[in-house]
C-alpha cells in the first residue's frame, strides 16, 4: 500500500466498450477517487476531485464524483475520520478487477474501468474525453420526501448488476496536528458517507426500476449532502450508469 508512486501509477482499463453516443446530451461520467488524509500526496488529487464536480471542464461530460477515504494510513500518525474499512474493500475489489499491482492512494477511477493516479489532471481529462463516446443509458432520480425513486433505461441485455445509492457530502474541511499532512488545511468534496445497495440489474431486463431511502444523520450538515445513483456490472465493475438524485 504506497501513496501515488510505484507500478500502479500506470493506467489500466478494463474491457467492455459500447457504442458511440450520439445523442448530443451530456453524458454523465462517474469519477471515484480513493484518497486519504494520512497521504502527502492525496490533497492535490482532492483538488483535482473538487475541480471536476464544480467547473465541468469536459465538454459533454456531467461529472459525477465520489471521494472514498481509506483506512490504510491510519496508523501512520493521524486518523482519517471520514475513512471506512468498506471503502479499502471496494479499492481491493477494483485492484483486483484492474489488475493493479498493490493499493495505493491517490487513486482515481472512471466508470469503474480505467485506473491512474488522482491527482494527474491531464490523464484525468483524457480518460473522461474518452468516456463520453460511450453510450450510457438514461437514468432519471427524484426525491419524494425521504424517498429516492429510480429509473434507468437503455441497458443492454444479458448483464447482471447493482443498483447503488451513494451518499456524499460537501464542504468538509481537517486541520492534522500529526502525521504526513500536519499543519495544512485540508478541503474535501464529495466525501462518501455510505452505500446502500438497493437493487439487482436483470440479465433480460433492458431496463431497472426500483426506490430507496435517502439516509440523514446528525453528523452530517445536510444542506451539503448530495445522492448519486450508479449501476454497476457485478463481474466486471463497470460502471453501467450513474445519475444524480434531484429534489422534489
Amino acid at each position: 500500500m504506497s501513496c501515488g508512486s510505484g507500478p500502479a501509477a500506470n493506467s489500466n482499463t478494463a474491457g467492455g466498450a459500447n457504442a458511440a453516443n450520439n445523442s448530443g446530451e451530456r453524458r454523465t461520467v462517474l469519477v471515484e477517487l480513493f484518497t486519504s488524509e494520512g497521504c502527502p500526496n492525496c490533497p492535490p488529487a482532492d483538488k483535482q476531485l473538487a475541480f471536476l464536480e464544480t467547473q465541468q471542464p469536459v465538454s459533454g461530460a456531467d461529472v459525477i464524483t465520489l471521494g472514498y477515504h481509506v483506512d490504510y494510513f491510519n496508523d501512520r500518525g493521524w486518523k482519517d475520520e471520514y475513512s471506512d474499512a468498506n471503502y479499502t474493500k471496494r479499492q481491493q475489489l477494483y485492484a483486483a478487477r484492474l489488475g493493479a499491482q498493490s493499493l495505493y492512494t491517490p487513486q482515481m477511477i472512471v466508470d469503474g474501468q480505467t485506473q491512474f493516479v488522482g491527482n494527474n489532471a491531464a490523464k484525468a481529462n483524457e480518460v473522461i474525453t474518452r468516456a463520453i463516446s460511450l453510450a450510457s443509458p438514461q437514468v432519471t432520480a427524484s426525491s419524494n420526501g425521504n424517498t429516492a425513486n429510480v429509473s434507468v433505461s437503455g441497458l443492454g441485455r444479458h448483464m447482471t448488476g447493482t443498483a447503488v445509492l451513494a451518499i456524499a457530502e460537501d464542504g468538509l474541511v481537517s486541520r492534522p496536528n500529526t502525521g504526513s499532512n500536519r499543519g495544512k488545511t485540508l478541503e474535501h468534496i464529495s466525501v462518501v458517507r455510505g452505500l446502500v445497495p438497493f437493487g439487482k440489474v436483470s440479465e433480460q431486463a433492458g431496463e431497472f426500476q426500483g426506490s430507496v431511502q435517502l439516509p440523514t444523520s446528525p453528523a452530517w450538515k445536510q444542506a451539503n449532502v448530495r445522492y448519486i445513483i450508479y449501476l454497476q456490472e457485478d463481474m466486471s465493475g463497470r460502471i453501467i450508469a450513474s445519475g444524480r438524485v434531484k429534489p422534489a
